[in-house]
C-alpha cells in the first residue's frame, strides 16, 4: 500500500515531508500536479484523499500508522531524486497554495490544525488515563460505598495523565513556532512563560498576574508574535551574531510584551470565548444542542472540526469541563446508527464488506472510514446521519453532559464523562438517541438500493 501511495504521489521527488495523525497520511508535496488523483483513490485500503495544505490519503486507524513507517523506509531507501527543479517547483506551489488560502478563515483553521493534529495521541492517551483515574473511584464511591481517591495506584495514575495538561502551554508552543516559522525551542519557553508561577508573585498596574491566564489563546499570541518578531529582528542581525543576538532580544522582548499586554489580552479573549459557548447552551438548550451535533459531521468532512481544539482545552481551563465536545460527538454516533441502516437493507455485498470494516473504530468514535467510506459517497444517508446526531445533541445538551478532557468521541469518551454516574447516564442516553435517530432516519428516509452503483460486486 506504501509503495502504491508513494509511486502515485510522484516519488521521492515530490514529496517535501509526511507524517500521520489518527486515521490519515499526511503528505506535504511539492508540486500538486504530478499526483495522479484518481488513481490514488481506488489504491487497495485507501478509504479517501483530502486535497488541503497537505494531501491527505485517509487509511483508517492503526494500518495509518503501519503505512506510515513503510512509506518512510521506501524514502530512506529511494536515492532517485529526478531531474526535476525542485526550487522552482516549490516556490510556484507555494504561491498557488497562498492563492487557495486567500478566505482567511481556511488558511487561520489550517494553521489550528498544523499546531494540535500532532498533539492528538497524546490528548488521547492522557485524557483516557484521567478520565479512568476519575471515573473508577466515582463508580466505586456511588455504587458500592467504596472510597479508593487515596489509593496509590489511582494517583499514579492522576499524575501521568496530568502531565500532558500540565505542560500543554510548552508543548502547543513548541508547535506554533513550528508553523509561524519561528525556533521551537523558543516557541516552548515562550509557551512556558504563561505557566510559570513564578509570575504569582508578580503585580502590573495593580494587577497581580496569574499563571495561565488566557490558556492556549495567549500561548498562541505569544509565540505567535515571538515568531514574527524573530524573523524580523534575524533579517537586521549580522550573520556572525545571529546566535546571540537574535533569540536574546527575541524572547526578551516576547515576554515583556507576553507579561503586560498579551496576557492580559488573552484572558479577556479566553473568558469570552466562554461566556460565549456557555451562554448560547445556556439560552438556547436542546435547541443549540440539536445545531451543534447537526453540523459536526459536515465540520468534519470540509476538517474545519480542527478549528475547534482550542475552544475545547479553553473550556476545560475555565471551568473544568467541556459541555462542547460532548455534543459534537453525537456526529459519530448519529452516523453509526445510519451506516447499521444502510448495512440492514443493502444486498451489495462490497458495501455490507465496507460497513463491516468502519462499523467497529466508528462505535469507538473515529468517523471518517464511515464517512469518507459510505455515508458521503451513498449522499442522503450523510444527512440523515447528521439529522440524527443533532437529535443525540439536543439529549446531551438537555442533561448538560461535560467532559473532563477531550479524546476519541463515541464509546471511548464514556471514561472521560464528568459528573460520575449521572453524566454517564446522560451520556448514554444521547449515544442511544443519536444511533437509533440515525437508523430511523435513514432507513426509513435515507437510504434505497439505486444509490449504490459505485459499490457494484
Amino acid at each position: 500500500m506504501a509503495k502504491e501511495i508513494y509511486d502515485l504521489v510522484g516519488g521521492k521527488r515530490n514529496i517535501d515531508s509526511s507524517f500521520s495523525c489518527m486515521t490519515r497520511l499526511r503528505i506535504k508535496l511539492i508540486d500538486e500536479d504530478l499526483v495522479d488523483l484518481d488513481n490514488l483513490k481506488q489504491v487497495e485500503g485507501v478509504i479517501g484523499v483530502v486535497q488541503a495544505d497537505t494531501l491527505q490519503v485517509i487509511i483508517g486507524p492503526g494500518k495509518v500508522n503501519k503505512v506510515k513507517e513503510e512509506f518512510e523506509k521506501i524514502i530512506e531507501k529511494d536515492t532517485d531524486e529526478g531531474e526535476i527543479d525542485l526550487k522552482s517547483i516549490a516556490k510556484e506551489n507555494k504561491t498557488n497554495l497562498r492563492n487557495k488560502q486567500k478566505n482567511p478563515v481556511q488558511a487561520f483553521i489550517r494553521r489550528l490544525a498544523n499546531v494540535f493534529v500532532p498533539i492528538i495521541p497524546a490528548l488521547v492517551a492522557s485524557g483516557l488515563i484521567t478520565g479512568l483515574s476519575k471515573a473508577i473511584p466515582q463508580i466505586l464511591a456511588s455504587t458500592m460505598g467504596i472510597d479508593i481517591t487515596q489509593n496509590t495506584i489511582i494517583l499514579i495514575l492522576q499524575v501521568i495523565g496530568s502531565v500532558l495538561f500540565t505542560y500543554l502551554a510548552i508543548v502547543v508552543g513548541f508547535n506554533t513556532a513550528k508553523e509561524f516559522g519561528g525556533t521551537p525551542s523558543l516557541g516552548a519557553i515562550a509557551g512556558g512563560l504563561i505557566i510559570n508561577p513564578a509570575i504569582a508573585n508578580i503585580s502590573i498596574f495593580g494587577e497581580e498576574l496569574v499563571p495561565g491566564n488566557g490558556g492556549i489563546v495567549s500561548v498562541l499570541l505569544s509565540v505567535a508574535f515571538m515568531s514574527y518578531l524573530e524573523k524580523n529582528i534575524r533579517k537586521k542581525v549580522p550573520a556572525s551574531l545571529d546566535i546571540i543576538i537574535t533569540p536574546t532580544i527575541t524572547f526578551l522582548i516576547t515576554g515583556l510584551l507576553t507579561y503586560i499586554v498579551i496576557m492580559p489580552a488573552g484572558g479577556f479573549i479566553a473568558e469570552g470565548i466562554t461566556a460565549m459557548f456557555m451562554g448560547l447552551l445556556d439560552v438556547g438548550g436542546i435547541f443549540t444542542g440539536f445545531i451543534l451535533g447537526a453540523t459536526f459531521l459536515p465540520l468534519l468532512a470540509t476538517g474545519l472540526h480542527q478549528g475547534f481544539f482550542p475552544f475545547h482545552l479553553e473550556l476545560i481551563n475555565q471551568t473544568g469541563n467541556d459541555p462542547l465536545f460532548t455534543i459534537q460527538a453525537m456526529g459519530g454516533c448519529g452516523q453509526v446508527g445510519a451506516a447499521i441502516a444502510i448495512l440492514v437493507k443493502t444486498r451489495k455485498r462490497k458495501l455490507k464488506k465496507a460497513i463491516g470494516g468502519a462499523l467497529p473504530v466508528g462505535f469507538l468514535g473515529i468517523g471518517e472510514p464511515l464517512l469518507y467510506g459510505v455515508t458521503l459517497p451513498l449522499g442522503r444517508p450523510f444527512l440523515t446521519a447528521c439529522l440524527g446526531a443533532g437529535v443525540g445533541g439536543a439529549v446531551i445538551a438537555y442533561f448538560e453532559v461535560a467532559s473532563t478532557s477531550i479524546g476519541v468521541a463515541g464509546l471511548s469518551l464514556f471514561p472521560l464523562i464528568d459528573n460520575g454516574v449521572t453524566g454517564m447516564l446522560g451520556y448514554a442516553a444521547g449515544v442511544a438517541t443519536a444511533y437509533g435517530c440515525g437508523f430511523l432516519f435513514t432507513y426509513f428516509f435515507g437510504f434505497n438500493e439505486t444509490m449504490t452503483e459505485q459499490f457494484k460486486d
